[in-house]
C-alpha cells in the first residue's frame, strides 16, 4: 500500500478508500466488523484499459496507451491483467510476420518497443507466458528489430529454434522437468543476451527468482530419481568406448554442480551426497585424465564445487579408497598438475590439493594470531589433529606422493641452465606456493621432508633463473621460512647460505626500484626489525663486503653497526663495554631512596668534610680496643637487624685486628688491579651496609638523646661511621638524609632542656 504514494493518483485512491471507510463506520456501527472485510481492497476504483486492435495500423496508438499507462503502479497492474486475459502478446505475434513481409521497419520497430513494456511490467506471468514454446518465437523476434540500432538486425529466433544445441545424455521421462529446463535455457538467454542492455532491476530480479526456482526443481527431480542416476553414472562403468557419450556426461554432471552452487544447502549437500554415493569420483578421474581441456576442465570445477561446499566429504572418499588400495585421487591431481598446459586448470588443482591436505585446525588464522608491527608472534603452529585417518593420510602422502609432486624441485640440484619454458615456470610457482602451505600446515611432516630432501638449497637454485618472477617465487618462500622464526628453518637458510644469492640479486637490481627489490629489502628490513642475532652475526660475518656495498641504506647500515656494538654475542653486553666516565655518570642502586629523601647543603657539606680530631680517635680505638663499632650509652635490642649487627661485630673485629697486627705489610703489598666490574659492585656492596648502619645508629641514638648533649651525640654518630669505613681503604660516601631524620633527636633533647 505505501507504493500508492508514489503517485499522485495513488495518493487519491487511497484517501477514497479511507472516506468509504469512515462512511461504512457513520452509517453502521453496528456492523463495521462485517463491513470491513478484505473484499474492500478489491472494491477500490481500477482504472480502465481499452487498448486498441492489435492491427498494424493501430501500433502507433497501442505503444503510446502502454507507455502512459505504465507510469503508474495501478496502470501497470491493470495493464497485466487486461494483457493476460485477453492473450494480447498471442494478437501481436502474428504482426511481426506481417510487418516483415512488407519490410515496414517503423512497425517493427514499433512491435519492439511494445514487446520490452510488456516484459518489463515485472509480472512472472506475462513473463513466463511469453517464454512458453508457442509465444517464444514471436517475443523474441519482435525484439530482433530494436529502434536504437536500426540498421542492424539480431538472429534471436535462429538460435532458440536451433534443437541441436538440447542434448540428453540420459533420456528425461518426466514432460513437465522436460519443460522446465527449455523455459530455465529460454529465460537465461532472455536476461543475459536480449534484455541484458535495457533491464532494470525489478525486472532482473523477476527473471532471476523464476531461473532459480526452475533450477530448484529440476534438481529436486534429478537426486530423487534413482533410475536416472544409475543409467548417468553407468556409462562410465560399462566397457563401450564411446567416448563422446562420456564427454557429455562429464559436462551434463558439471552444469548439475553449476546449478547446485546457487540453491540452498541442505539441497546441495543431498544432491552431492547422492553424487558421491553412485561413483562421482571415478567420473572425477576419468575427466581429469581426458585429451580435451574442456572435459579437464569440465572434472576440474566439478571437484572443486564439491571442495568449496564440503572438502570432509571428499577426505571420506579418500580414506575410503585408501583402505580399499584404489587409486588415490591426489594422486590423479598431482598427475595432473605437473602435465597440465592450461594455467587456469593449473591454479584449480592446486587449490585442490591444498584443500584436501588442510588439517582444518580451527583457531590459528590470521584473525586469531595476535600480531606485533604485523607480523606473526612466531609461527601458528597446528595442533595434534584429533583425527586419525588424518594422521594417516598425511602420512602416507609425505611417504609416497610428495616425492612425486616436487619432484621437479628435486631435479634442479644438477642443473645448470636454468632456462625454463612458460609451462614449467608457471609449474615451479605454483608447487613453490604449496611447500611453503604445506611448511605453515603440516610441522612435523614438512621439517622431516625438508631436511630429508634438501629443499632449501634446491630452491636457492631458482634465484639463479633469468626470469625475474621465478627469481620473486624463491625470495618469497625463504621469506616464508624466516617469518616463522623457527630455529630449525633458520639454520638451514644459514647452513645452505641462501642470503648470499640474495644480496647478490639486491645488488644486482638495486638501481631499480622494481618487485623483486622492493621483496628482497622488505626481507631483510624484516630481520633487522625482529632483531633476530642469529642471522644477523651470519651476516655481517660471511658478506661483510657485501654489506658494504650497500651500506648506503640504513637497514644494512644498522644489521652491521649492531653486530659491531655486541661484537658477534647474542647476549646484550653494553653493560661490560662503558667507560670510567660513563659509570661515574649511573645512577647510584640507592636512587630510589635519595630521591625521597630531602637534601639540605650545609648537612651535606657536613657530613662530606672529614675531622682529623676524629680520624684519630678512630685509629687509637681501632689500635686499643680491636672493635670499630660504636654502642649508644642504652643498648636497644632491634628485631630488624640483631642478627645481622652481630654477626657485623664479629667480621668488623677481626679485620680490625689483622690492620693493627700488620700494618706495614700491609702497605707494602701492592694490590693486583681490579676489574672495573668487580669494583663497581663492590663499591655498591659497601654503600649499601654503610647506609643501613647510619640508619640502625640514628634509631638508637634518637631514643637515647635524653642522658646525652647535642655536641657529644653528633661526636659519636661523626665517629661511628669513621670507625665504620676505616677497614674499606677509607672510602668517602655521600649519604642524603632528611632534616626530620637528621636532626629528630636534637629537636626532642632542645624541647626537653
Amino acid at each position: 500500500m505505501a507504493l500508492s504514494f508514489q503517485e499522485a493518483e495513488g495518493c487519491a485512491m487511497i484517501w477514497r478508500f479511507v472516506n468509504n471507510v469512515q462512511q461504512t463506520f457513520h452509517n453502521n456501527l453496528a456492523g463495521a466488523d462485517d463491513a470491513l472485510s478484505d473484499d474492500l481492497t478489491v472494491d477500490m476504483q481500477q482504472p480502465s484499459v481499452n487498448l486498441p486492435a492489435a492491427e498494424l495500423g493501430h501500433l502507433h496508438e497501442i505503444e503510446t496507451s502502454m507507455r502512459i499507462m505504465s507510469n503508474t503502479a495501478n496502470g501497470r497492474d491493470a495493464l497485466a491483467k487486461f494483457i493476460m486475459a485477453d492473450d494480447y502478446i498471442g494478437k501481436l505475434i502474428p504482426l511481426v510476420e506481417m510487418a516483415e513481409d512488407l519490410e515496414s521497419l517503423p512497425d517493427l520497430h514499433r512491435l519492439c518497443n511494445i514487446m520490452k513494456v510488456i516484459i518489463l511490467l515485472n509480472d512472472t506471468t506475462i513473463i513466463e507466458h511469453a517464454v512458453s514454446d508457442e509465444n517464444v518465437l514471436g517475443v523474441v523476434g519482435a525484439l530482433e528489430y530494436d529502434p536504437d540500432f536500426p540498421s542492424h538486425k539480431a538472429n534471436h529466433r535462429h538460435w532458440l529454434d536451433n534443437q541441436g544445441r538440447y542434448k540428453e545424455v540420459v533420456p528425461i521421462e518426466d514432460e513437465a522437468t522436460r519443460r522446465k529446463i527449455h523455459q530455465t535455457y529460454r529465460l537465461q538467454y532472455l536476461k543475459d543476451v536480449v534484455l541484458a542492455r535495457i533491464l532494470d532491476d525489478p525486472t532482473f530480479s523477476v527473471l532471476n527468482s523464476l531461473i532459480f526456482f526452475n533450477q530448484v526443481d529440476i534438481v529436486q527431480h534429478l537426486q530423487s530419481n534413482g533410475a536416472f542416476l544409475n543409467d548417468l553414472f553407468g556409462i562410465f562403468t560399462t566397457s563401450s568406448p564411446d567416448h563422446k557419450r562420456k564427454k557429455e556426461a562429464v559436462l551434463f554432471i558439471q552444469q548439475c554442480c553449476a546449478i547446485a552452487k546457487t540453491i540452498q544447502p541442505p539441497a546441495r549437500q543431498s544432491l552431492y551426497n547422492n553424487f558421491i554415493a553412485h561413483g562421482l569420483l571415478q567420473v572425477i578421474h576419468f575427466g581429469l585424465r581426458h585429451d580435451d581441456v574442456a572435459v579437464r576442465v569440465g572434472a576440474t570445477d566439478i571437484l572443486v564445487s564439491i571442495i568449496d561446499h564440503d572438502p570432509q566429504m571428499i577426505r571420506q572418499t579418500i580414506y575410503r579408497q585408501m583402505h580399499e588400495n584404489q587409486p588415490s585421487l591426489t594422486d590423479s591431481l598431482i598427475e595432473l598438475l605437473l602435465v597440465e598446459v592450461d594455467l587456469g586448470v593449473k591454479s584449480q588443482i592446486s587449490e585442490a590439493v591444498k584443500v584436501i591436505l588442510d588439517q582444518g585446525v580451527q583457531g590459528h588464522g590470521p584473525e586469531v594470531m595476535a600480531k606485533v608491527n604485523g607480523e606473526f608472534i612466531g609461527r601458528p603452529r597446528p595442533q595434534q589433529s584429533a583425527d586419525p585417518q588424518q594422521e594417516l593420510f598425511l602420512t602416507r602422502f609425505y611417504d609416497r606422493s610428495a616425492t612425486k609432486l616436487f619432484q621437479p624441485l628435486l631435479d634442479l640440484e644438477n642443473r645448470t641452465n636454468m632456462n625454463f619454458p612458460v609451462q614449467q615456470a608457471s609449474m615451479f610457482s605454483y608447487l613453490i606456493e604449496i611447500l611453503s602451505f604445506f611448511i605453515r600446515q603440516h610441522h612435523r611432516f614438512s621439517r622431516y621432508f625438508v631436511m630429508n630432501n634438501n629443499i632449501v638449497e634446491r630452491v636457492v637454485h631458482l634465484i639463479k633463473s633469468p626470469e625475474k618472477y621465478l627469481r620473486l617465487v624463491a625470495i618469497r618462500f625463504f621469506r616464508c621460512l624466516i617469518g616463522l622464526q623457527e630455529e630449525f628453518y633458520i639454520k638451514q637458510i644459514m647452513e645452505k647460505r641462501v642470503l648470499g644469492p640474495i644480496l647478490d640479486v639486491l645488488i644486482a637490481t638495486m638501481p631499480r626500484d622494481n618487485l623483486l627489490s622492493s621483496a628482497c629489502l622488505e626481507l631483510f628490513e624484516y630481520i633487522k626489525k625482529e632483531n633476530m642475532k642469529d642471522i644477523v652475526k651470519h651476516l655481517v660475518e660471511n658478506y661483510r663486503d657485501r654489506l658494504a656495498e650497500l651500506s648506503y641504506m640504513s637497514t644494512f647500515r644498522e644489521i652491521v653497526l649492531r653486530y659491531d656494538q655486541t661484537q658477534g654475542f647474542t647476549t646484550e653486553v653494553e653493560y661490560f663495554l662503558e667507560s670510567e666516565e660513563d659509570m661515574t655518570r649511573r645512577q647510584p642502586p640507592n636512587a630510589r631512596l635519595m630521591e625521597h629523601l630531602t637534601v639540605d647543603p650545609q648537612e651535606e657539606e657536613y657530613w662530606e668534610t672529614s675531622d682529623p680530631e676524629d680520624d684519630n680517635e678512630d685509629a687509637q680505638n681501632a689500635n686499643s680496643n680491636g672493635s670499630t663499632s660504636s654502642k649508644p650509652l642504652v643498648d636497644y635490642a632491634s628485631d630488624e637487624d640483631g642478627d645481622d649487627a652481630a654477626v657485623e661485630d664479629d667480621t668488623m673485629k677481626d679485620e680490625a685486628e689483622k690492620a693493627a697486627s700488620s700494618p706495614k705489610e700491609a702497605e707494602s703489598e701492592t694490590a693486583p688491579p681490579e676489574r672495573i666490574s668487580e669494583k663497581r659492585r663492590r663499591e655498591e656492596d659497601e654503600d649499601e651496609d654503610e647506609l643501613g648502619k647510619l640508619v640502625a645508629n640514628k634509631r638508637r641514638n634518637s631514643s637515647s638523646s635524653e642522658a646525652n648533649s647535642t655536641t657529644s651525640k653528633s661526636s659519636q654518630r661523626r665517629r661511628s661511621f669513621s670507625a665504620g669505613a676505616g677497614n674499606a681503604n677509607h672510602k668517602k660516601i655521600a649519604i642524603s638524609l632528611s632534616p626530620a631524620l637528621k636532626s629528630g633527636g636534637d629537636m626532642r633533647s632542645d624541647d626537653e632542656t
